[in-house]
């Protein structure tokens, strides 16, 4: 075991031994800057994150702030590691004036920081990660603004019985993220006539691949589910490509990245994935942060820069429903929050802290460019 690992463990140990929001009154203080925490793989994966958190604390700033205070953020880059997100949830958690985390994106990484983040009596939002388990342990400062996989699985069945795919196979990755997509995508497609016929948790060569293609076409298999996240879903795109695989491929919101065009040519062609932004739906105010985002940074914002911008303006807004900075005044106004509208649609939490109204949107690689599904049966 490494340095690292061990310093991830001893910061775990002395945060769930020695804090918690009755020792430290976090937010409190009424003229001081209100800390939110960034906890994203930044330097790999950010893909936007950070700078659509930051056009929205700009602007929330620019408009005298939250309760009379400016926002201020601190953003850190937990790899995209358990250890690493551990690292930086204890340094979030130590600083007394860190009253909310935007973060993680990886499953696996936020199930094991949101042990810390409650105990310390941080609110955690997370934009990206979907695991069901995250929300299924009764924490009370815990919340997802993302579909979880339940509900992503759901809409990707839907198609797939839309689209008359009876038989399916399941590729994915034996991970926090891949495991819940592919027990929710098999269980959820019991009960609409969409059956597994095989599910593999990897291969070993090409050669194995092409094997597995093979006993998929003799099963009479229609579609190939890949539950797995990009780049690594690029490369299996291309060797299943390879492996003469000639059936449509569905993919969860981890596929759902411009990288997947780019990495595996037109091996992607025809790929349907879901995703929680669409920069086509014509409202006022997804053009508007379309246009100050691209006048601001050069370029089009995806869907994580509009997930950081609805964060911070959420948390903004739950501060000032609640009147408070308070980490538990928080925590209850987004528990209490019905049909927020952001840039990615609604926004309701129940009391796990799962959103439950936001729109999952279909999206097809067409021609080596994602183009977004509507009304088509889907």
């Amino acid at each position: 075991m490494n340095n690292r690992w061990w310093l991830a463990v001893m910061l775990l140990f002395l945060v769930i031994a020695g804090c918690g929001e009755g020792k430290v009154d976090r937010g409190a203080a009424d003229r001081e800057d209100i800390v939110i925490g960034v906890g994203w793989p930044l330097a790999s994966r950010d893909e936007g994150l950070s700078t659509g958190v930051r056009l929205a604390m700009d602007e929330i700033n620019a408009g005298g702030g939250v309760l009379g205070r400016k926002l201020r953020v601190v953003s850190a880059d937990d790899g995209g590691s358990v250890t690493e997100g551990l690292a930086v949830a204890g340094r979030f958690a130590a600083d007394p004036q860190t009253v909310a985390v935007i973060g993680h994106r990886g499953s696996s990484v936020s199930v094991a920081a949101a042990a810390v983040y409650e105990k310390a009596g941080i609110v955690m939002l997370t934009p990206g990660s979907t695991a069901p388990r995250l929300t299924e342990s009764g924490y009370r400062y815990i919340f997802r603004m993302i579909p979880s996989d339940k509900r992503i699985s759901e809409r990707l069945v839907q198609y797939a019985a839309s689209q008359d795919y009876g038989k399916v196979a399941i590729l994915y990755t034996n991970d926090e993220y891949g495991r819940g997509l592919a027990n929710a995508f098999e269980d959820r497609g019991k009960e609409l006539g969409v059956e597994t016929v095989d599910r593999v948790d990897g291969y070993t060569d090409l050669g194995d691949l092409t094997r597995l293609v093979r006993e998929w076409r003799t099963l009479g298999c229609d579609a190939v589910f890949v539950a797995q996240v990009m780049p690594q879903a690029g490369v299996t795109l291309a060797d299943l490509k390879r492996a003469g695989l000639d059936m449509p491929i569905l993919g969860g919101d981890g596929l759902d990245s411009e990288q997947l065009a780019n990495m595996t040519g037109n091996a992607a062609e025809g790929t349907v994935v879901a995703s929680i932004f669409d920069p086509t739906e014509g409202r006022d105010d997804v053009g508007n942060f379309i246009r100050k985002y691209k006048a601001k940074y050069g370029e089009i914002p995806g869907k994580w820069a509009a997930q950081g911008y609805d964060a911070a303006n959420l948390l903004a807004e739950a501060m000032r429903a609640a009147g408070s900075a308070r980490p538990s005044d928080i925590a209850h106004a987004l528990r209490q929050t019905r049909g927020w509208i952001g840039v990615t649609g609604s926004h309701t939490f129940d009391d796990s802290g799962d959103v439950t109204d936001k729109p999952i949107v279909l999206k097809q690689m067409t021609s080596g460019a994602f183009q977004y599904l509507k009304d088509k049966g889907d």
